[in-house]
């Protein structure tokens, strides 16, 4: 018998499924193909129930069922979430909502923005510090220090290989929506191993002296934008 302490807000698999389906329902199941380009941490609502909610369709796209992507003059969305072909071509597609959903897994697990951090005199995003702790073999160590007790270890670097297949660089290498959900409740699913992630810069991190950096100027990635200006 294993007796655990009651956990009111359940497990962390409960949310990342919840939002999964929530974007699974959106790119195949909905009437119109929709896809969202504003997802984040601040477009999660949790109800009573603590039932995540995907929010804020103000920058979403209708496709037609047989479109697969488009493009835009005007990127829209929130810097850190955008996927590199949106942010840099305007193309956007699923697999763009599949980068911002990696990039939200990153920040459930970890309890951080994806923001700047600094070490020393070297700076590396979210995306950049899990790849160089994946690559390194010590992923374990992104895991935010509240989830500790809640935390089931080999579920937490599922979570973070899911993530960085998310925010491959290259489109064409991220998963469905589909895949993604077969991937975090699959225990038995072989994964694919990821390549470098987009907007991947710095070097190995020395986790002793890993701190948020508060560069002035720097996005909090809590507003959206509506137009990008060089």
């Amino acid at each position: 018998m294993l007796i655990y302490e009651y956990m009111s807000n359940k497990s962390l698999d409960f949310f990342l499924f919840g939002i999964a389906q929530g974007l699974l329902y959106l790119h195949k199941y909905s009437r119109m193909r929709v896809i969202h380009r504003d997802l984040k941490a601040g477009n999660i609502l949790l109800d009573e129930s603590m039932n995540p909610k995907i929010s804020d369709f103000g920058m979403a796209r209708i496709f037609k069922q047989d479109e697969t992507e488009a493009m835009t003059q005007t990127p829209v969305g929130t810097f850190g979430y955008m996927s590199p072909e949106y942010a840099m071509d305007g193309t956007f597609s699923v697999k763009s909502d599949v980068f911002s959903l990696g990039v939200l897994f990153l920040e459930i697990v970890s309890g951080r923005r994806n923001t700047c951090l600094s070490f020393f005199d070297m700076t590396v995003n979210l995306i950049g510090y899990a790849w160089e702790l994946w690559q390194q073999g010590d992923a374990s160590q992104l895991q935010d220090p509240t989830l500790v007790d809640s935390c089931v270890g080999h579920q937490l670097q599922k979570t973070i290989h899911v993530a960085l297949l998310c925010v491959q660089e290259n489109a064409v290498d991220r998963p469905e929506m589909s895949e993604v959900i077969s991937m975090l409740t699959n225990d038995t699913l072989l994964l694919s191993v990821p390549k470098q992630p987009a907007f991947f810069f710095g070097r190995t991190v020395s986790k002793s002296a890993l701190v948020e950096g508060k560069t002035e100027g720097s996005s909090v990635n809590n507003i959206s934008i509506t137009q990008t200006e060089a």
